[in-house]
């Protein structure tokens, strides 16, 4: 009796979804493969997902979960990557963290682990916790076998990547992106949170676990606009340094430092995008070929 339930909602999800699909307004229409879902969150309200289905992908090809920016322009997002998905043979998937719904940094770039009052939020109701729930949501709509994902994000997106990646240890995602952030929280328990791990959920087992999985910091070499009015200028942040560029390149050597003192191994790699500013295309582009490319 629960299955049946349990498929039954599933199928009512799926078709409530196609009618949202139809009556979304967006500057970036749906075209041929795309398909907006509204994923049930238990005691909360649904989380829509803007997903790319390429024609003929089979049943095992990979998946992405794409993070937006601060702009929670989750339908921009899956225009600038559709193309990318049939290109590279993905299935594509773009939460969106509404501001009526994930209000500022806390609900969306810091994951929503504590209320405003300091305290522990159930796990379960975790934005980044939504993350796993939206890939088990999306295999289900297409009996996907797919196991594994990889995610991706620029700017908040970025900030929220690198963050589910501390606390998230057993996180089915098998590579992740982190794109020209704005901030960061620090590898460095010493550092109070969020700027570093001190008082937060992430222990220093969850940290040499994080230090060893397979993140690409990806920069682009001409976000390097120190005046940019969504850019973080408390004096936390600026030490990380004046523009988002050099704050990425002072987050990969103090997670490289901090390997070492650890003595954990390190896999992370940097790259710099040429002649690409604060532009989530223009990174999505290297990214892919990371990802998806020969």
């Amino acid at each position: 009796m629960a299955k049946l339930f349990f498929t039954l909602l599933i199928c009512w999800a799926a078709l409530s979804s196609t009618a949202s699909a139809e009556t979304t307004k967006s500057q970036y229409p749906l075209m041929q493969g795309d398909t907006r879902y509204e994923m049930p969150i238990e005691n909360g309200v649904p989380l829509p997902l803007w997903t790319h289905k390429p024609d003929g992908i089979a049943l095992d090809a990979p998946v992405l979960i794409v993070m937006h920016g601060n702009s929670r322009d989750a339908d921009r997002y899956l225009h600038q990557w559709r193309d990318l998905s049939d290109q590279y043979g993905f299935y594509l998937i773009v939460p969106e963290f509404s501001r009526a719904n994930y209000r500022g940094s806390r609900q969306y770039h810091l994951g929503h682990v504590v209320d405003p009052k300091g305290k522990v939020r159930p796990k379960s109701e975790w934005s980044f916790s939504y993350i796993e729930q939206a890939f088990d949501f999306y295999r289900a709509q297409y009996n996907i076998t797919t196991t594994d994902y990889s995610i991706y994000g620029h700017s908040a997106g970025s900030q929220f990547v690198h963050r589910f990646l501390y606390h998230l240890p057993e996180s089915r995602a098998k590579q992740f992106v982190a794109a020209n952030a704005g901030w960061y929280t620090m590898p460095d328990a010493a550092q109070e949170w969020p700027y570093g791990l001190g008082s937060s959920l992430v222990t220093e087992a969850m940290l040499k676990h994080a230090l060893g999985r397979p993140v690409l910091v990806l920069l682009g070499d001409q976000d390097i606009d120190p005046e940019n009015t969504s850019l973080r200028k408390t004096s936390e942040a600026m030490l990380q340094g004046p523009h988002r560029f050099a704050r990425g390149h002072h987050f990969f050597a103090a997670a490289q430092t901090r390997a070492a003192v650890l003595d954990t191994p390190f896999t992370w790699k940097m790259a710099v995008v040429p002649d690409v500013a604060h532009d989530n295309r223009g990174m999505a582009l290297a990214a892919a070929r990371y990802l998806f490319g020969d």
